[in-house]
């Protein structure tokens, strides 16, 4: 049994939002709301009165980065808690607070789209603020006894008094023109998750990440508030702004978000930092990877497989493609991967069968990839991954990010943005050469032996091909290729000898005339893993 190593960072178990895709809701029917909604008119889902227009508050992506930085300038202050009793609440009581489906923001308007919130409690302790935007003005919702379906009085008086919400999540017809499926929701500091058409939560993405693994502990910001601008009957996209505190440093974010096939979200970010921070990821990525590929599971299980993401694809500035295989070590390990103007990096769940993982419950087969692409030069910097070791497939273990060089400096605003992609594999990927498959063996003769299968490789073109193998420490022992017919490709052995080092990076390269066919794949051996 590998020993658990326990981070200080929030749980974030999907059960309690995740959605099977073609989850049917009931049809939200226009009986309490206005068929259509003038072009200056709020949506009925909001309170109308002349209080609440009092309320509202002119706004745009400006009025975000000015709150950022003025809030930048002060100290920081812890945000406001739930009360203990709702934070008391266990896993299935919390599970049974749901928030009302004809409570809806804009569920009975023309847009496609419509907001459903999340309620505070158990894990997610932090209470935030939620505007919604119309007509580029800002009116804060306001939780009330009509919000959430609820097990019992207490409850729904508890969550009254606390007058505020946990997070937020969206709804839009990406499975079924008729059904409104949750595509992407916000909750639990920074964290937030998007599924695209056909797929089902996995991994997780973070706005920020800030001292991982160091000895002092992580900082975890939090999005303490956000506006969603409402679209109108003709988008297809939808805008979520969101405005970021912690200890060291203040954030403007905001969110175009594209739902579909796949799923597409544009993030624009600017940064204030309140003091020197050496160690900062952005655009982090969070997942879980208990066994499968080149590691195999520590006690017999009937699934082949057991992971939200199977390994980290890194695009580098220079056009080289790495994959990296993830692990699930006995100690914890971190590896760092040097670029300039990294071109793109993503955490990917390439297979996509049942019969790769046997569960017909976490479907793993339909969790979504995670692709990070630039939209603005990075810099220097480097790729960070950290595997953590994990024995239970509720712990995210997986964490990978860019880290600029040198870090963020106190008063100097940062800013960058990037696209993600909910896809099924890496972009560009489906019509090339491929690594789709890891595996490891122990030679009879003496060595160590990796295979890696390659797809679309044409069998009559092996006798071109070479086989670039190195090794940090030890030495290569053979290497050989042989036709796939399988899977329309090939499958390369590599026998290796670490000699007397207990650890080691290989490094294997298929190439046809001096070129690259596919992704350059690396490996840490380590004899705790692998004796």
């Amino acid at each position: 049994m590998r020993p658990h190593l326990t981070f200080n960072r929030p749980s974030h178990n999907p059960a309690f939002t995740a959605k099977q895709p073609g989850h049917t809701y009931k049809r939200l029917l226009g009986t309490a709301f206005a068929c259509f909604i003038g072009a200056h008119s709020l949506s009925p889902a909001l309170a109308t009165t002349p209080d609440d227009a009092k309320k509202a508050q002119t706004f745009s992506q400006a009025t975000v980065i000015s709150l950022a930085q003025q809030l930048a300038q002060t100290p920081f202050k812890e945000a406001r808690k739930a009360p203990k009793e709702l934070i008391d609440l266990d896993y299935a009581t919390y599970g049974k607070i749901n928030y009302q489906e004809n409570a809806a923001i804009w569920g009975g308007t023309p847009t496609k789209f419509s907001v459903q919130l999340f309620a505070p409690g158990f894990l997610y302790k932090n209470l935030v603020d939620i505007d919604v935007v119309e007509n580029s003005h800002a009116y804060p919702l306001e939780l009330t006894e009509a919000s959430f379906d609820v097990p019992s009085d207490a409850i729904e008086k508890l969550l009254t008094q606390v007058g505020q919400y946990a997070g937020i999540r969206l709804h839009y017809p990406i499975n079924d023109d008729d059904v409104k499926d949750e595509f992407i929701m916000f909750q639990g500091a920074s964290y937030f998750r998007a599924l695209s058409k056909g797929q089902t939560y996995g991994l997780s993405n973070r706005g920020l990440a800030i001292d991982v693994a160091q000895p002092k502990g992580e900082e975890y910001p939090l999005f303490k508030r956000f506006w969603v601008e409402r679209p109108s009957k003709y988008q297809t996209a939808i805008v979520v702004h969101a405005l970021l505190d912690s200890q060291s440093v203040t954030g403007a974010y905001r969110f175009g978000i594209y739902p579909g096939s796949p799923t597409r979200v544009e993030v624009n970010v600017t940064l204030f930092p309140r003091r020197d921070i050496a160690h900062v990821g952005l655009a982090p990525l969070t997942s879980m990877f208990l066994y499968g590929s080149v590691d195999t599971p520590d006690k017999p299980d009937y699934r082949p497989a057991v992971h939200n993401s199977e390994g980290l694809q890194i695009d580098r500035g220079n056009g080289e493609r790495l994959w990296r295989p993830l692990n699930n070590p006995n100690k914890l390990q971190i590896s760092a991967f040097g670029d300039e103007d990294i071109k793109g990096f993503g955490l990917i769940q390439r297979h996509r069968n049942f019969n790769d993982y046997q569960d017909l419950e976490s479907n793993y087969h339909l969790r979504p990839s995670a692709w990070i692409e630039p939209l603005n030069d990075w810099g220097k910097g480097q790729l960070v991954l950290l595997e953590i070791p994990s024995n239970a497939e509720t712990n995210d273990n997986i964490v990978t990010y860019w880290e600029p060089l040198g870090g963020l400096k106190k008063d100097q605003s940062y800013h960058y943005s990037y696209r993600i992609t909910a896809a099924n594999d890496s972009p560009n990927a489906a019509s090339k050469a491929r690594i789709v498959r890891s595996s490891k063996g122990q030679k009879l003769a003496k060595g160590k032996e990796l295979q890696i299968d390659y797809s679309n490789i044409k069998a009559q073109d092996l006798d071109k091909m070479v086989i670039d193998a190195s090794i940090s420490k030890g030495k290569i022992l053979s290497t050989r290729i042989v036709p796939h017919p399988d899977i329309n490709g090939a499958r390369v052995f590599v026998t290796f000898d670490p000699e007397s080092t207990n650890l080691t990076e290989l490094r294997i390269q298929l190439k046809k005339d001096n070129k690259p066919l596919a992704a350059t794949w690396l490996y840490r051996w380590n004899s705790d893993d692998w004796p």
